[in-house]
């Protein structure tokens, strides 16, 4: 179903239990702004996004460090 963000605000307990039914969406002068959905749907999309981000090469210089840290070694450098 569709809101206007006014109708929304004076109808909020209305909105969270029509979720239940369908994703609910929010509008302000016809732009859409929010979106309203199950609890459920939004780990599920939290758990999609965490599985599909890759990590920067900045996060494998970090878990390499640590690795280094943990396991006492030393990276030896040699001369130029």
């Amino acid at each position: 179903m569709n809101w206007e963000v006014t109708k929304a605000k004076q109808k909020f307990s209305d909105l969270i239990n029509a979720v239940a039914e369908e994703t609910q969406l929010i509008y302000d002068q016809n732009q859409l702004v929010a979106v309203v959905v199950e609890a459920e749907v939004f780990q599920e999309f939290l758990a999609w996004r965490k599985q599909q981000k890759k990590p920067s090469v900045a996060d494998a210089l970090k878990e390499l460090r640590q690795i280094m840290e943990e396991e006492n070694y030393t990276l030896e450098i040699p001369p130029r």
